[in-house]
């Protein structure tokens, strides 16, 4: 049986593990994220909701924007979890916060039209200037 896979912030108060296969894993070049996270891309990993449950800790909550709702760590601030209101039954959660995060492989990148000049992926992904266009099932 495949190990579950677990996660949580960087100072250890928030743990999480999430139950069921990533429905994908995308970077995305949004302003908010880049402003979130301090950082110029971020990785996502979305999941269904029921899906990822916090084992230890509770993560902070915010409304980010209209569109979304937030949450990270309370004490040391790491992002965790990105929610969008017209997609309540999906989250997103940071790759990166992830205890194995080279497990989870990007497959695209959205946003792009904010994508930071220098930065140069030659990954050879797909790239979307906003939102990428809904998954087909």
């Amino acid at each position: 049986m495949r190990e579950e896979p677990v996660g949580g912030c960087l100072c250890g108060e928030v743990r999480y593990r999430i139950t069921a296969e990533p429905v994908e894993a995308m970077y995305c070049h949004c302003r908010m994220c880049q402003r979130a996270h301090g950082a110029p891309v971020t990785a996502w990993l979305t999941l269904p909701l029921d899906a990822f449950a916090v084992t230890t800790g509770n993560p902070v909550g915010y409304r980010s924007s209209a569109r979304a709702f937030r949450h990270f760590c309370g004490r040391c601030g790491t992002p965790l979890t990105f929610q969008l209101h017209a997609s309540p039954e999906e989250l997103d959660v940071t790759v990166c916060s992830m205890d194995h995060p080279a497990r989870m492989v990007p497959e695209d990148h959205t946003q792009t039209l904010t994508q930071l000049p220098w930065i140069r992926l030659a990954d050879g992904l797909p790239r979307h200037e906003t939102e990428r266009p809904p998954l087909q099932v």
